[in-house]
Formats: C-alpha cells, sequence, structure tokens
C-alpha cells in the first residue's frame, strides 16, 4: 500500500506579501479575510476560473502561431 502524498505546506509568505505589501492591507484586515476574499481582492477567482487547460492553450498556440 502507498502512502498518500503529503500535500505541500501552506505558502504563507507569498499570501502575506500580497495582501499586506501589494494590497497593502492592515494587519488587522488582513488576519480577519476568508481565502476566498483574499483571492477576490488579488483578481484571482475569476482568472482561475476560466482558465485554459493546458492541452486547449496548446490546441490555440498550433491553430494561431506568433508569427
Amino acid at each position: 500500500m502507498n502512502a498518500a502524498a503529503e500535500p505541500a505546506p501552506f505558502p504563507w509568505g507569498p499570501v502575506m506579501q500580497a495582501g499586506l505589501g501589494h494590497l497593502r492591507l492592515s494587519p488587522q484586515a488582513f488576519w480577519a479575510m476568508t481565502p476566498r476574499e483574499l483571492a477576490a481582492a488579488l483578481g484571482l477567482s475569476s482568472r482561475m476560473a476560466h482558465a485554459p487547460s493546458r492541452q486547449t492553450l496548446d490546441a490555440l498556440m498550433r491553430a494561431f502561431p506568433d508569427g
């Protein structure tokens, strides 16, 4: 029986840098946010929901080459 792979640790450094540095949230506001609220504030939720798969992207790149 194979052991289940451990999930990667949560990337606190980049998340804190985005919230406190990029968005300039106060620590109180940052720690009061849910992950979904932070993703929305960073504009990640809509981009991630509509991102093409690698296969779709490859097909588009073949159909519409840069040049």
